[in-house]
């Protein structure tokens, strides 16, 4: 038996590109090479330790059964509790459906929602999942780019000029992976003006990150009243709890929507583990006004972007900009595409990273995995000194490209 037995679906499907780079990391990492990991979509932190001792508690209290689909009625609520405090947004229970994260928020939604022919409008750079789902989901990505120049965000004439008759939705990010922008209120504002126009245009709007920002506040599109009935809202625990691991996302948004996503899920997963809700449960009814282990890591996020971003600077034909949240960079690298290193010419981002991981033993992901080609994900969710000694070591290796 061999591949011929496997579907187009997955046949057609990308691999992760983070993934990927992750694991050749490792090869590296096994053969006894000091590999700097530069790639890596998570904090380096642990989960606090209020929210471990919830998981905990859920083990030694026998709480390990199965769980009711759309999650227990206690996180929903707490969750329904959070997006009141964090957002001042009105949500009940049966509005709310938790999952086995925030990916599996976004394919729930996907394949509700889509047709063979539906289009997906996606920023790009997007996250490299994005038009996968879609087309897992039998939907046609559409890609809006954007420019560094404008922090990689999209303007409200971009957006209306790009929605056409076989449009279903679009698919958001603020603050975003892998570049770490972050809408301001008023670039939202323009955005929604536009969404009003399209009543039955749904906005999936990914906030996975809304803790991690350096400056000002996350707005959600939802927060607009003219189209909140058009908004889903994707959140998780995953980065502002340093809860990867744990495996918990959730959608708010039209209980219509949030009755198909139950529906589809029932018969995909089921519910999502009963400790991670438990611990979820601790996370998400936490003030982050008052949370300190929250402060403490976008505290140091932010000196590790201004060290990473001066560093990057210092190097010729680099070019950046300032994200205001997550903790990547997505700096333009073309100045050091088709050249040669030696025999071989680095002729896209993928190559570069390729170089870089092999001589430099820093691990990068490239922009072709989030439909930039020009540019490169650089993480910065690891120590200040690792940051410091990746960089000298890109330094003479891009230096060395003719």
């Amino acid at each position: 038996m061999d591949h011929k037995i496997l579907s187009d679906r997955i046949l057609s499907l990308s691999q992760s590109a983070t993934l990927e780079m992750t694991n050749k990391s490792r090869e590296l990492k096994s053969k006894g090479f000091d590999v700097i990991t530069l790639s890596i979509g998570e904090p380096d932190f642990n989960t606090p330790k209020a929210i471990k001792q919830a998981g905990i508690e859920a083990i030694e209290n026998n709480n390990t059964h199965y769980t009711p689909v759309p999650g227990f009625p206690e996180l929903r609520q707490a969750i329904a509790h959070k997006l009141r405090r964090d957002n001042h947004l009105e949500y009940n229970n049966s509005q709310i459906v938790v999952s086995n994260g925030a990916k599996q928020s976004i394919a729930n939604i996907f394949m509700c929602i889509l047709n063979e022919g539906d289009e997906v409008l996606i920023p790009a750079p997007y996250w490299v999942s994005y038009p996968e789902m879609v087309k897992m989901a039998d939907g046609t990505p559409i890609i809006l780019p954007t420019a560094i120049d404008n922090d990689f965000k999209i303007t409200a004439e971009e957006l209306e000029k790009s929605i056409g008759p076989n449009t279903k939705a679009v698919l958001f990010n603020s603050p975003s992976n892998p570049t770490g922008s972050v809408y301001s209120y008023e670039e939202l504002e323009a955005l929604a003006a536009v969404f009003a126009k399209y009543p039955d245009l749904l906005i999936i709007s990914d906030e996975i990150y809304e803790y991690i920002i350096f400056s000002g506040k996350h707005h959600s599109l939802a927060s607009f009243e003219a189209i909140k009935d058009q908004v889903v809202i994707v959140n998780g625990v995953s980065k502002g709890y340093a809860m990867t691991g744990w495996r918990i996302g959730y959608i708010a948004g039209p209980e219509f929507l949030a009755k198909a996503c139950n529906k589809f899920q029932g018969q995909y997963t089921s519910g999502a583990s009963s400790i991670s809700q438990a611990a979820a449960l601790a996370a998400v009814e936490a003030d982050p006004e008052e949370a300190t282990e929250i402060k403490d890591m976008v505290s140091a996020f932010s000196k590790r972007r201004d060290i990473l971003i001066k560093l990057m600077n210092e190097i010729p034909g680099i070019k950046t900009y300032v994200p205001n949240g997550a903790f990547y960079l997505f700096p333009d690298v073309s100045h050091y595409l088709n050249r040669k290193a030696g025999e071989k010419t680095i002729v896209n981002s993928t190559d570069l990273c390729l170089h870089l991981l092999s001589e430099a033993h820093v691990a990068c992901v490239p922009g072709e995995a989030f439909g930039n080609p020009d540019c490169i994900r650089i993480s910065y969710a690891t120590s200040q000194e690792k940051i410091e000694e990746a960089i000298s070591r890109i330094k003479p290796v891009l230096a060395a490209l003719k």
